[in-house]
């Protein structure tokens, strides 16, 4: 226990060397000549017009990160398609030996010629694999539907609506303060 635990700092205290050994030699070697243009705040080579300590709204970040959320969801699509079509092939009772081999291997992720003639998937197996991935997609799907629902009831894919409610409760608010102070 004592080895593991012994390892472990000496691999804390490398780890934390290595980070700091750059930083301290940079900030010892570097020249120090702060000009005022050296110090002008600049985006993306550009001079900056106006304050850069406004605050965005949320939504913008709302909506990128569902998209973020959904696209890499309907990115886990593409495999499952590739595997189910290639089970609803092997399922094909019509299919030659030869045939299924090579798909049986595909899907098993091993070379075609090492494949034991038991790791062939027969018809009735793929069929039944079929079921299961189909049932296991349509779960997947109908738990994004919910999370789409619950982002679509929320309000969080309407603008306009998003911004009324928002000048609503800020016109609401400036109401009440007027009225508390009178």
């Amino acid at each position: 226990m004592t080895d593991l635990i012994g390892h472990f700092l000496l691999f804390g205290a490398l780890a934390t060397a290595f980070l700091m050994l750059p930083l301290t030699l940079g900030r010892l070697l570097r020249p120090k000549l702060p000009t005022a243009e050296k110090d002008a705040i600049y985006e993306c080579g550009e001079p900056a017009i106006g304050s850069s300590y406004i605050q965005f709204d949320v939504r913008f970040y709302v909506v990128a990160l569902l998209f973020i959320v959904f696209d890499v969801e309907v990115a886990f699509f593409f495999p499952w398609a590739s595997v189910y079509g290639s089970v609803m092939h092997l399922a094909d009772s019509r299919l030659d030996d030869v045939a299924r081999e090579t798909l049986s291997a595909r899907l098993l992720s091993q070379d075609s010629g090492l494949l034991s003639s038991g790791a062939v998937i027969s018809p009735e197996t793929a069929l039944e694999l079929g079921w299961i991935g189909l049932a296991d997609i349509l779960v997947f799907f109908c738990v994004l539907l919910v999370g789409f629902a619950y982002v679509w009831k929320r309000g969080d894919l309407d603008w306009i609506r998003a911004l009324a409610k928002t000048s609503q409760q800020a016109s609401d608010q400036t109401v009440r303060n007027v009225g508390n102070a009178a």
